[in-house]
């Protein structure tokens, strides 16, 4: 399952538990998929409750890609994220926090 310390969380998708990490390859792809300026453009958003549901997928996905993933924002759209749309958010906004964390801190 997902390890916290090492910037990791679980993503629930059609039942099947998946790890979720923003490595420094899903960071890069996520300010491309965003076009965000810049990483703390994309924090910036989450936390003036400016982030929208494109942003929320581009975290899941380049997460998702970060833990081993293989599928793509296309699939992402057809499956079901368990907890729905604000366990998607929350998820999203978990793996900004722990990409940024020190360890021990998320």
């Amino acid at each position: 399952m997902a390890n916290a310390y090492a910037g990791e969380v679980a993503i629930c998708l059609d039942g099947v538990a998946h790890v979720a990490k923003l490595t420094l390859g899903a960071l890069a792809e996520l300010e491309a998929a965003t076009e965000a300026g810049s990483l703390v453009e994309m924090v910036e958003r989450f936390e003036s409750g400016k982030v929208s549901t494109r942003d929320v997928l581009a975290l899941i996905v380049a997460g998702l890609r970060g833990g081993g993933w293989q599928g793509s924002a296309e699939h992402l759209r057809t499956v079901e994220i368990g907890g729905g749309p604000i366990e998607a958010a929350r998820a999203a906004a978990e793996l900004l926090a722990r990409a940024f964390a020190l360890p021990g801190e998320g």
